[in-house]
């Protein structure tokens, strides 16, 4: 099956170009009888959209999102959910000079392999313009798991370059971190992260880092044996970002450097005889299952590829060539990122929920 859907049981199905007529999806398997209006969506597209601030693009969307079926009389009706959004900043010009020219790291290479022809009109499908779509269907599920479970996903800049903050996770707020343009919660570390930014930008480069999740409330006995692990599912999720060339769930790579009696979580009993952990090393999950403890992982997110900076690169004719490349782009994809970690953690959780419910009579 063509690889533009995710998930079993809530599945989204995601079409549309950067520089097309419009960009959407098709939400599959809704429950019915969910409150959901344009109003609900927006404000997640607008922390995703484009031209927002001076560290990102300046191409100018209002992504204005509309619902075209799977809604009457302002609920869900449990029929698939279409969500569009028309492109109006759509310059395919800026991307002429370059169609027939590979860019460095970027997949129009292998989009010319495996298809045998691309869309060179801002790289088509291979663009982060189609996140637009998961954005959207992830506010639907974080909606849902809210108003359910008063499960919240969360997700922030934690480090760009080799600037890192190391701010607890109790002290992340959503609006701590929307108050930044670069979408750190720490003001200190933010503001030099933007430096960095404005001083790549200026040299006609990029840079990446790495965003933190985290999912305060989950649902307990989510994931499933062996192959679809809620981690595993939700690495894919993360995986298949654009950029994104790591994830690292728990305590990660830093749990080698502990011993077993460091690294486990006790089990305790709280004030209600419920069943809780004394530590957190594991992330919120054993043997793939959500435990009800907070989920949390890290997402690496690489440079962008698509700079103006000279690059020696060759052309699908086979000839050597330099390469500046024009067109709006990010100098660091991950202020932008934030939204779309969020979506693809609530995508996942939604997922798993609806599949435990199904199984669990």
């Amino acid at each position: 099956m063509p690889g533009n859907s995710f998930g079993q049981l809530f599945r989204i199905t995601t079409f549309g170009e950067s520089h097309g007529a419009a960009v959407g999806v098709v939400v599959d398997g809704c429950p019915p009888g969910l409150k959901l209006s344009e109003k609900d969506i927006q404000p997640e597209l607008d922390r995703r959209k484009p031209g927002q601030s001076k560290i990102t693009t300046p191409r100018k969307e209002e992504d204005t999102i509309h619902i075209l079926s799977g809604v009457f009389q302002g609920m869900t009706t449990g029929t698939p959910i279409l969500l569009i959004t028309f492109n109006k900043d759509a310059k395919p010009s800026d991307y002429e000079a370059m169609k027939d020219i590979y860019r460095p790291s970027h997949a129009d290479y292998t989009y010319d392999i495996k298809y045998g022809l691309r869309d060179w009109r801002g790289s088509g499908r291979a663009s982060a313009r189609e996140t637009l779509a998961r954005v959207a269907a992830g506010a639907i599920a974080k909606k849902y798991l809210f108003e359910k479970f008063g499960t919240e996903c969360i997700s922030y800049v934690e480090q760009v370059g080799n600037i890192r903050s190391a701010i607890a996770l109790d002290k992340v707020s959503k609006a701590a971190i929307d108050k930044s343009i670069v979408r750190c919660p720490e003001k200190a570390v933010a503001d030099k992260m933007i430096k960095l930014i404005e001083k790549v930008k200026s040299e006609n480069d990029s840079i990446g880092g790495v965003v933190k999740g985290f999912v305060r409330n989950p649902p307990l006995g989510l994931g499933e044996p062996v192959f679809d692990k809620f981690p595993a599912d939700l690495g894919k999720a993360m995986l298949s970002i654009n950029a994104v060339k790591g994830f690292e769930f728990g305590s990660g790579f830093e749990g080698v450097n502990m011993r077993g009696s460091e690294h486990n979580d006790g089990f305790i009993l709280d004030s209600k005889k419920k069943i809780k952990t004394s530590t957190n090393n594991a992330g919120g999950t054993l043997g793939g299952i959500t435990t009800g403890e907070d989920i949390y992982f890290r997402v690496a997110f690489k440079p962008v590829a698509t700079i103006s900076k000279s690059q020696k690169t060759v052309t699908s004719s086979l000839k050597h060539t330099t390469l500046s490349a024009a067109g709006r782009h990010d100098p660091c994809v991950l202020p932008r990122a934030v939204p779309i970690v969020d979506a693809m953690a609530a995508l996942v959780l939604m997922d798993h929920y609806l599949r435990h419910k199904a199984q669990n009579l």
